[in-house]
C-alpha cells in the first residue's frame, strides 16, 4: 500500500499549500461590473424559400360524373355467343391417345454413372492436457 500512502501525503501537501497562498497572497480586485458587448448580430440568407401553396376549400373536392348510358342490347347479344361457343365445345368428345408410331427413332443409351467415393473420417490429433495454474494475487478470490 505504498502507493495509496505516497497519494495521501502529496495530496495533503497541496491542499495545505493552496491555503497558505491563499492566506499570504494579495487578492485581486473585484471589478464592479462586467461590460458585456450586447450588439446586435443580423443575418440574412441570399436563399430564397419557394412560394406558398394556397389550397382552395371552399369549392367541393369532386363534382358528380355524368355517365352516358350504354347500349345493353349489344354488350348481351356479345356475351350471349361467347356462351354459345363455350357450350359446343364442351359437348365435344374427347380426343383419343396418341399412337406412339413405329418411325420414332429410339432413345439413345443412357450414360453410366461414374462410382462415387465417400471421404472417409480422419481421426483427432491426440489432445495434450495441461495443468492449470492457481489464481495470483488480488484475483485469487471468485467472489467480489
Amino acid at each position: 500500500m505504498p502507493l495509496v500512502r505516497y497519494f495521501f501525503y502529496v495530496g495533503a501537501v497541496l491542499v495545505a499549500l493552496l491555503i497558505i497562498s491563499d492566506a499570504y497572497l494579495p487578492k485581486m480586485p473585484m471589478p464592479e461590473s462586467a461590460a458585456a458587448d450586447l450588439s446586435m448580430i443580423r443575418i440574412k440568407s441570399d436563399r430564397k424559400w419557394p412560394e406558398r401553396v394556397v389550397f382552395d376549400t371552399s369549392s367541393p373536392a369532386f363534382a358528380a360524373v355524368q355517365t352516358a348510358k350504354a347500349d345493353l342490347s349489344a354488350a348481351a347479344a356479345k356475351v350471349s355467343a361467347e356462351v354459345h361457343v363455350r357450350e359446343a365445345f364442351a359437348q365435344m368428345p374427347a380426343p383419343a391417345p396418341k399412337q406412339i408410331e413405329a418411325s420414332d427413332p429410339p432413345k439413345p443409351p443412357a450414360k453410366p454413372q461414374r462410382n462415387r467415393k465417400v471421404a472417409k473420417k480422419r481421426a483427432a490429433p491426440p489432445m495434450v492436457l495441461v495443468a492449470r495454474q492457481p489464481p495470483f494475487g488480488f484475483f485469487a478470490t471468485t467472489t467480489w
